[in-house]
């Protein structure tokens, strides 16, 4: 019992220095390279409201405010298969930093055996053949390894950043879900707003052909008029025809995002009826710091630290690689004497392996890690780059809507001026019914202008809050 106390208090002192070495690691000291882009943007947000307080989850609900729009991204985020398959990755990732955690602590396993054994009369030293048998009971530790050097624990770490980078990547696809639910959602106002815009259209071109009909049965107007107009009547038509379908193709895209069917309820009549507050103003004074939280960056920052963690591995497989196994109990020649006094048994052996020759094979596996770490550098440059690009662009996009927007609205009074006065001169014999069909064609070009910048100036807003990653807090 004295030598298998003694084993124990060996072994668990072999532990603690095990475990007070594994604080060492051979990899070098990571770092976030220097953002390679400009402290601002060349845009600045314009118009927009005070930096609100900061929120701790859920940011997309302080940006859209529409409730029905609220419930639609609700119902995307519970159901999307894009994002399922994205926890899945993290659970994954989860599960395998798990195991690279296990490997820094010793295993022990139980083991119980028995073994018979017949040996010929020939070999047997009695001249007789005889049958031997053996049992055993042992707890023991196998050939778990010392980390002198950090390899486990550099592993460790690049299975922990890797596991981070699964879940920042998660965040980017729901970032990503967010955005084109509310782009579908808005899209679908827009068409409905088209459509209602041409069926107006239709039902006046045919109450204008009907008129034109008329007058040239007494004779007044002529056939070549009649004519034109049914033409347009009939691309009116067709118009209308065409928008129907882009509305039942938007419902069937919103409910491949959503993950199932979207009720009426929470879908938009038209752009109008989405309302001016969907989505809240940007703050101003933003700065590109920001784009350090967006999930893609974070993502490319923590494979940047996987890899340099990786190096570290690579460094201590140079060195000397010490393992241990050992194990502790009882052993017997008959079963029922196996737990008597003076059958314990242990066994204790050391092993080290020392890399001599292998014709530069580790060599070259360092300069592939550090070739690694070398490339997730330019990754992230690139995905900060990328981010600023997209924020500026979206800036750029806000810069001027506004302009655009304003410039339409007067286009359209200008026209539904021009219609007015058009008409009244067709009813009074001014002018043939050819001058209001050019006034009802100008019209329907500048509505249909105004309902695609305004939701060009709605898609901005969108297109910016997911270059800042989901929102600005």
């Amino acid at each position: 019992m004295r030598t298998l106390t003694t084993l124990f208090r060996r072994g668990g002192a072999l532990l603690a220095a095990a475990l007070l070495s594994a604080c060492t690691t051979l990899a070098p000291s990571p770092q976030r390279p220097a953002a390679a882009v400009p402290a601002s943007w060349p845009q600045a947000v314009a118009g927009g409201a005070e930096a609100p307080s900061p929120i701790v989850d859920q940011a997309w609900r302080e940006v859209y405010l529409d409730s029905r729009l609220r419930t639609v991204i609700e119902q995307a985020l519970a159901n999307n298969r894009d994002l399922r398959v994205a926890a899945i990755n993290v659970a994954t990732a989860q599960a395998r930093y798990r195991i690279e955690r296990a490997d820094r602590l010793p295993a022990f396993d139980a083991d119980a055996s028995a073994t018979t054994r017949r040996l010929p009369a020939d070999l047997s030293g009695s001249g007789e053949a005889a049958i031997s048998r053996q049992y055993g009971a042992s707890v023991g530790i196998t050939a778990w390894e010392l980390d002198l050097f950090g390899r486990i624990r550099s592993l460790e770490t690049q299975a922990l950043q890797t596991y981070f980078a699964t879940e920042a990547a998660q965040r980017s696809t729901q970032v990503g879900l967010v955005a084109a639910v509310a782009d579908a959602w808005l899209a679908l106002a827009a068409d409905r707003s088209l459509l209602a815009l041409a069926e107006r259209t239709l039902d006046t071109q045919q109450q204008t052909l009907a008129i034109t009909r008329r007058s040239f049965e007494l004779g007044a107007s002529s056939r070549l008029a009649v004519s034109q107009i049914e033409t347009t009547v009939a691309r009116a038509r067709a118009d209308v025809a065409s928008q129907t379908a882009l509305v039942a193709k938007d419902r069937n895209a919103l409910a491949l995002l959503v993950g199932e069917a979207v009720d009426e309820a929470w879908l938009p009549s038209g752009l109008d009826d989405a309302g001016g507050a969907l989505l809240a103003e940007v703050p101003a004074g933003l700065s590109s710091e920001v784009l350090a939280r967006r999930p893609d960056v974070m993502q490319a920052e923590h494979e940047l630290f996987a890899a340099n963690a990786n190096i570290g591995a690579a460094r201590a497989a140079f060195f000397p690689r010490i393992s241990l196994t050992a194990a502790a109990g009882t052993a017997s020649a008959s079963l029922d004497s196996l737990f008597e006094a003076g059958q314990r048994s242990w066994s204790f052996a050391p092993a080290i392996s020392l890399p001599i020759f292998d014709a530069g094979a580790l060599a070259a596996g360092l300069d592939v890690a550090e070739l690694q770490r070398d490339s997730a550098v330019a990754s992230y440059d690139k995905a900060i780059q990328v981010a600023f690009r997209e924020v500026a662009d979206a800036l750029a996009d806000r810069a001027t809507i506004g302009t655009r927007l304003a410039a339409g609205e007067r286009l359209v009074a200008a026209a539904q001026d021009g219609y007015r006065l058009s008409e009244a001169r067709t009813r009074n014999g001014v002018d043939s019914h050819l001058s209001l069909l050019d006034a009802q064609r100008t019209l329907y070009g500048a509505e249909q202008e105004l309902i695609a910048t305004r939701l060009a100036e709605a898609g901005s807003r969108v297109a910016l809050v997911k270059a800042l990653g989901g929102g600005w807090q």
